[in-house]
């Protein structure tokens, strides 16, 4: 009896347990669905708001983008409108100077309208040996045979090949030039019988070999002939601007240098004279410079070594000239001066 009375507490207390189990999980399952509802509804509620600002700002965008380019548009007009003021006004300006200075439109005009420029041809430099030719007016007779006493004064063709490069080195000039130069002056030298030597001391002082020299007072060329008061020699040659063609100088410079000579009696004289001194007490050492190269050009014409700087020193004034009897001066002319 006992055993069925605690058997039926123990029942009573399962159940009793078991009801009140149910009754809290039924509780509290109400209360979770109940939070479940809430929290569903307060999502729903945040995407509606978020979907509506989104749907707001895409709105706000178009507007925005319109504004700016409003703005833009109008600062370009505005820039546009600035520029072609200014044009506008630089062209009536314009207008207005050509108006007042007709001679400016026509320069315009013909600047604007300026005709194609012919095609210039390559100019091909002639050969030194071209540019070397003087004029002549009658054809050159044929050369006499030389004497012995012509030959020892023209010298060989080695001495000459020795004096071109003695003064090609001493004056810095090109081999060639010196050369046709050194050569004219010993075929001059040969016409006109005066030493080729002395021609080339003259030119050596007058120019230091540069054949377009001229001087402050209008002598040119090599031997800086003074082709106003010589423009008579220069006829033949085709005029007094033949005066810078180096052969065309040389022949009419040696033909003074050799009248001044004959007629002064001695080359001391004839160079005095030459210089433009023949007035004057002394030369102011023009004649011992040119004496001075003279004998260099010896002394290379004879094989010596002669070196190409020459220390300078001070000109020494030449003494005036002695008159000479008529044999003298015959003599001084045939043995200093020429052939």
């Amino acid at each position: 009896m006992m055993a069925f009375y605690v058997r039926s507490q123990r029942r009573k207390t399962m159940i009793f347990l078991m009801h009140g189990i149910s009754t809290r999980l039924a509780a509290y399952n109400a209360g979770g669905e109940a939070l479940l509802r809430t929290f569903q509804g307060k999502s729903m509620i945040n995407r509606i708001t978020g979907a509506t600002q989104f749907a707001q700002n895409m709105a706000r965008q178009p507007a925005a983008w319109l504004s700016n380019t409003r703005v833009s548009a109008k600062g370009v007009l505005s820039t546009a409108q600035h520029t072609l003021t200014i044009v506008g006004v630089s062209a009536l300006i314009m207008m207005a100077v050509l108006f007042v200075r007709p001679e400016l439109a026509k320069d315009l005009s013909n600047l604007l309208n300026r005709a194609p420029e012919a095609e210039t041809e390559a100019v091909v430099a002639p050969p030194l040996s071209e540019l070397m030719e003087a004029p002549s007016s009658a054809p050159v007779a044929a050369a006499e045979p030389l004497t012995a006493e012509e030959r020892a004064l023209l010298g060989t063709k080695k001495q000459q090949q020795w004096v071109t490069s003695w003064l090609s080195k001493r004056y810095r000039v090109a081999g060639d030039a010196a050369n046709m130069l050194v050569s004219t002056a010993y075929l001059t030298a040969r016409e006109i019988k005066l030493d080729p030597l002395l021609i080339l001391a003259v030119m050596a002082i007058e120019s230091g070999f540069n054949p377009f020299a001229e001087s402050p007072v209008g002598a040119q060329g090599l031997m800086q002939v003074m082709s106003k008061v010589h423009h008579d020699k220069f006829q033949d040659m085709g005029g007094t601007q033949a005066a810078l063609n180096p052969v065309a100088n040389i022949r009419v410079g040696s033909l003074i240098l050799k009248d001044y000579v004959t007629r002064g009696g001695s080359v001391e004289a004839g160079l005095k004279s030459y210089v433009g001194a023949a007035a004057f007490e002394h030369d102011d050492g023009y004649g011992s410079k040119v004496l001075a190269e003279y004998q260099r050009l010896k002394m290379v014409s004879a094989g010596k070594k002669v070196p190409i700087i020459t220390p300078v020193m001070a000109a020494v004034p030449a003494k005036p000239a002695q008159p000479l009897s008529s044999a003298e001066k015959s003599i001084s002319g045939t043995q200093i001066a020429g052939l």
